[in-house]
């Protein structure tokens, strides 16, 4: 092989790859935050979860693409070790439409592919269009690739040191290690077999090698994943032993197969003068096979990658850190899943953050009522707490917008850059509350019963407006309602409330002095309202569009 040929092929590996990563990431800002609820309305039937694994894939081209989204979802505990066998077997089916695609040549028709693709890029207005034909394009980019490296292969028909190599393959330990490396260092089954299927095409490789090599492409495909599962949870782990698991089992089946029987004969026979098409069948059939031989121990796939690797009592999340968001640094704008993975992890978070803010604003209150301080060491090392989560959101959300494609995610992603800073300000307020209480125990300071009901009647408000909003991933009309007829209910209670003290004031049943504290816990009180409100319109638009 010359250099230009030489550079020829790797040309149009770069071209085949960078095809995918076209469609990968089309698919991904066209569906953003949509993906995982997709996932999550299909992946319930284990015949719809392999339906919709091999749909995905067939439509990005990439086996290695679907998988590492499922090992995100998994991760981020969007999507249950169950739920991501079905995926994943039907990733595996999905994988096989680039090499019939191949066979039938439909790379002739790639020029008009790109074109087409590029006119709505260009030409188009609408984003969701440009992304549609970022798919479009993506598509025949990649086959403008396999053209070009299936044209770089021709000169190796010459060559009687790598048809020696090619012979060789016959042995099936060789020709399942050569696949298994070659597709681990270029992270592409799809590419890896478009090649086998041009160096078949050029009659350097006969079915009776190639299907070793073949079935070696199906296990070295697994590299990604486990590239990607590094630094994830235990299930996001189990996902990719899963995805190793059944192309091991299913590289052991056909190996023996055929070895012992004429299948491989048969497969030939099918397309007798297209060296691709037997490639692109037998992949396909080996696939599909795999998918029903394993398809009804799927659970049992689930509980053997658990029993391969347990849990361990460590993983258990430490205090102060990020749970349920992925650092920064390891997104990727082309990866598929990032968008919903990302809302996901936020959502997350929010949640826990609010419920620690929910739980000051009632030890607050209980402290007052109390008179004492002895809850406030607790309630100052929470809102340390909030404080930090508040700050590493804000700075995680300022990062991840950049990525963001999708305009409706988008929206929903700023928002919640809003909602962190008015939980930080509730948290605030609940601290001012509990602060009261060391003014309260210094100057011997108590309540009277009318003011005591109305601070009880105060914090179960104010609980109730935060019981609203629980849930940031599943908020309603109803809830956002519910949530502004609250924060009326605090005004008008604060108002109430004002004219009640005025009274106790004038008949001599409260101390100026705490009169004064009162007042002030009344404005923390109109407050923690006021950014509930806040909240509740942050999330109305975006959430309800």
């Amino acid at each position: 092989m010359g250099m230009e040929s030489l550079f020829n092929l790797l040309g149009g590996l770069a071209l085949f790859l960078y095809g995918m990563q076209m469609m990968s990431s089309g698919l991904e800002n066209a569906a953003g935050n949509r993906m995982q609820r997709i996932l999550e309305r299909l992946t319930a039937n284990r015949f719809l979860g392999v339906a919709v694994g091999a749909g995905i894939t067939a439509v990005i081209q990439s086996s290695s693409a679907t998988t590492v989204m499922v090992v995100g979802f998994v991760n981020s505990g969007m999507m249950t070790l169950q739920q991501a066998v079905w995926i994943i077997m039907g990733a595996n089916i999905g994988t096989t439409i680039t090499g019939q695609l191949i066979a039938l040549d439909v790379g002739a028709m790639a020029p008009v592919f790109a074109f087409l693709g590029v006119v709505m890029i260009v030409f188009l207005k609408r984003p969701v269009l440009h992304h549609y034909g970022q798919i479009i394009a993506g598509l025949g980019v990649l086959f403008l690739g396999m053209e070009m490296m299936s044209g770089a292969m021709v000169p190796l028909r010459e060559s009687e040191a790598f048809i020696g190599l090619m012979t060789r393959f016959s042995n099936p330990a060789l020709g399942i290690l050569a696949g298994m490396i070659f597709t681990a260092i270029i992270q592409s089954s799809s590419a890896s077999v478009g090649i086998l299927q041009a160096l078949a095409g050029s009659g350097l490789i006969g079915l009776s090698s190639a299907v070793y090599v073949l079935f070696g492409q199906n296990i070295g495909t697994c590299i990604t994943a486990v590239l990607a599962s590094i630094g994830t949870s235990r299930n996001a782990k189990r996902t990719t032993i899963i995805h190793l698991m059944f192309n091991l089992i299913g590289t052991v089946v056909f190996t023996c197969v055929c070895m012992t029987t004429p299948l491989t004969d048969l497969v030939a026979g099918l397309t007798p003068d297209n060296a691709p098409a037997q490639i692109a069948n037998m992949h396909t059939l080996f696939n599909i096979t795999t998918t029903l031989l394993l398809l009804p121990f799927g659970t049992k796939l689930a509980q053997l990658a658990t029993v391969i690797l347990p849990e361990k009592p460590s993983e258990e999340p430490q205090p102060r850190k990020l749970v349920f968001i992925k650092p920064v640094d390891v997104l990727s704008d082309a990866q598929m899943g990032n968008s919903a993975i990302t809302i996901n992890g936020i959502q997350q978070e929010l949640d826990r953050m609010a419920g620690m803010v929910r739980q000051n604003v009632d030890a607050s209150f209980q402290a007052v009522l109390e008179g004492r301080p002895t809850r406030l060491p607790a309630v100052e090392e929470t809102e340390e707490y909030i404080d930090y989560l508040n700050k590493e959101i804000s700075k995680y959300i300022s990062k991840v917008i950049a990525y963001e494609q999708n305009a409706q995610d988008s929206a929903l992603i700023s928002s919640y850059l809003k909602i962190t800073n008015d939980l930080e300000r509730i948290g605030d307020h609940a601290i001012n509350i509990c602060e009261y209480t060391q003014t309260m125990e210094r100057e011997q300071l108590t309540f009277s019963e009318s003011a005591q009901e109305e601070i009880r009647q105060m914090r179960e408000t104010s609980l109730r407006a935060m019981d609203v909003l629980h849930g940031f991933a599943t908020v309603t009309v109803e809830q956002l309602t519910k949530a502004s007829a609250v924060e009326q209910q605090i005004d008008d209670m604060t108002v109430n409330f004002r004219k009640h003290q005025l009274e106790r004031l004038h008949q001599g049943t409260c101390s100026g002095e705490t009169c004064i504290l009162y007042s002030e816990m009344l404005t923390d009180f109109e407050r923690i309202g006021d950014h509930m409100l806040n909240i509740s319109r942050a999330l109305a638009a975006p959430h309800l569009n």
